[in-house]
């Protein structure tokens, strides 16, 4: 598909999941997932991975929604004095929020990994295109997250790198409570920023051998085009905001 179909269609599918109002919304938005993950052909474990980075998210969330849901209920699980309670409303929605956090990271999770980083870069310049009516430097944007996306495997490699040196000559990262492991990561990170310049100096450079001057009279070495693909998802997009338009309209309540 073409990478900019890509992003509309994922904020598409961020606004139907926002609007969701009850676990029959929810499972449609699931379904559609679930057929997202079998035509992309991504590994399904890829996808519940991508909510391992905000897990701890997730159980505050749910923690607190727990225990501090001030909504209407009608049955008391638990209570605490007048503010810590646990009801029947508060764990459906507890579990409510959790759902949607997490088909949320993992609807966006296809996108990056179907999509290169070049791809989405070029996709959000071209959707931004707009905006150069107002001087604004998209293409100059775009090349910044571009890098930057490129980057980040370097700088986690060159952490990785930098903490088993350190680990060699007698660092410990691992003991200690928080504000020891916190001083104990200085010696981390200024090599990383250091370094981190160095390679933002060395591209510069680089970029400057080349010519580089910006979208001045740049050209393109790939065309994006659009195809059946992109209509035929548009439409399943289509099936799906509907669906859920006609689900809060029909149970209006969390279930």
């Amino acid at each position: 598909m073409d990478s900019r179909i890509k992003i509309l269609l994922l904020i598409a599918y961020f606004v139907a999941v926002f609007t969701v109002k009850n676990f029959w919304g929810f499972l449609a938005c699931g379904i559609f997932l679930v057929l997202a993950v079998a035509f992309s052909r991504v590994p399904i474990l890829k996808v519940l991975k991508s909510i391992k980075g905000i897990l701890f998210l997730i159980l505050f969330t749910v923690v607190l929604n727990l225990f501090f849901y001030g909504g209407e209920y009608n049955v008391v699980y638990w209570q605490v004095g007048d503010f810590i309670t646990l009801t029947d409303a508060s764990v459906n929605f507890a579990l409510f929020m959790a759902l949607r956090l997490s088909i949320l990271v993992m609807g966006s999770s296809i996108l990056t990994l179907t999509t290169t980083p070049v791809e989405l870069t070029d996709g959000l310049e071209s959707l931004l295109f707009p905006l150069k009516l107002i001087k604004f430097p998209v293409h100059e944007l775009a090349l910044i997250m571009s890098i930057a996306l490129r980057f980040i495997p370097t700088l986690a490699e060159e952490t990785d790198r930098i903490m088993c040196a350190q680990k060699a000559r007698g660092a410990d990262f691992e003991s200690g409570n928080l504000l020891k492991r916190a001083k104990a990561m200085i010696p981390i990170l200024i090599p990383l920023l250091v370094s981190s310049f160095r390679r933002a100096e060395e591209l510069g450079d680089a970029m400057d051998a080349r010519c580089y001057s910006g979208s001045k009279g740049r050209t393109r070495y790939k065309k994006m085009k659009l195809s059946y693909r992109d209509l035929i998802a548009t439409l399943i997009f289509g099936i799906l905001i509907g669906a859920v338009i006609y689900l809060n309209g029909a149970f209006s309540k969390i279930l």
